[in-house]
């Protein structure tokens, strides 16, 4: 069995959420290994599989190319306007993002995305510019405290910044788990319980490196203009940071009025652009059972008028 091949989080829901039929042509954004690809492409009119990740594109070429209505793009998703364009696909009618990353890229231990494995500190999707080792090496004492407290919500972020520091002046911090190493003589005995305390830490540096959080509010406008109308959006979040800018941005766009609350009629003129069909779906205790790591994920759906 390929390492890419496995059950996609939150499958069937998000699946059932974007309505597909034989007419219509759906992205799906961030392809990995095919696994929401492979269906949407039987059930659709055309797919488009977008993915950054030279390995995956390898791969989905391997699984899609046999369908006849696939075309496999490698590229960011948030070029989404750009990748219809060169395709001449006026608008798609169903656009789905899976925003964690891929099981296969934390099971390969040399693209040093996973703190269980020793491997070079690399975390890059697109396996090209700034990597892990070098944000660890070369960022301030202040940037690293920044970005680990806003990107991994991690509350010993300036004690585990100012041992990085420290520890690299000796030598360079090269593998994930001299990193890891850092991380656990930053953590006082008490909190090593609860979960691994590198989590947090590994979280913060890739959404760093990837720009993931940057480039998300950029993409998601785009997106939205990249949809017929009628048109929905299926997002799969793993952390609460990206879960609240999918959860905000949904409710700006079905309630954007800015008149005051006291005003009896809206006079500001702002219309809302769609509405969600549901609320947001979590996994269902047998997928959790089967997949652990699916633990945080939240799917969020947005149908444009």
């Amino acid at each position: 069995m390929h390492p890419f091949v496995h059950k996609s989080v939150l499958f069937d829901e998000a699946i059932d959420s974007l309505n597909i039929n034989s007419n219509k042509i759906i992205v799906d954004g961030t392809a990995g290994g095919g696994g929401h690809s492979a269906e949407i492409a039987r059930r659709a009119g055309r797919l488009i599989a977008v993915d950054r990740d030279p390995d995956a594109i390898k791969v989905l070429h391997e699984r899609l190319d046999g369908f006849g209505n696939v075309t496999v793009v490698q590229n960011n998703f948030s070029n989404i306007k750009e990748i219809l364009s060169a395709l001449n696909i006026e608008k798609a009618d169903g656009l789905l993002l899976d925003l964690g990353v891929s099981s296969f890229q934390l099971d390969t231990a040399e693209r040093g995305f996973s703190y269980h494995r020793d491997a070079p500190l690399d975390m890059r999707m697109s396996k090209s510019g700034m990597s892990a080792r070098d944000v660890v090496n070369t960022y301030s004492e202040e940037q690293l405290a920044d970005i680990l407290f806003r990107y991994g919500e991690e509350k010993f972020a300036r004690r585990i910044a100012a041992n990085i520091v420290k520890v690299r002046q000796d030598k360079p911090i090269e593998t994930t788990f001299e990193l890891v190493d850092v991380v656990k003589m930053s953590y006082p005995q008490r909190a090593m319980r609860d979960s691994h305390p590198a989590r947090k830490t590994f979280q913060a540096i890739r959404i760093e490196v990837n720009g993931e959080l940057s480039a998300l509010d950029k993409t998601l406008d785009a997106a939205l203009d990249c949809l017929s109308s009628g048109g929905r959006l299926s997002i799969i979040t793993f952390h609460s940071l990206e879960d609240r800018a999918v959860k905000e941005k949904f409710s700006k766009w079905a309630n954007p009025c800015t008149c005051p609350k006291e005003f009896p009629v809206c006079v500001c003129g702002n219309k809302p652009k769609g509405k969600t069909p549901f609320k947001s779906k979590a996994p269902t205790e047998a997928e959790l059972k089967e997949n652990p790591r699916a633990r945080s994920a939240r799917l969020r759906c947005f149908e444009k008028f």
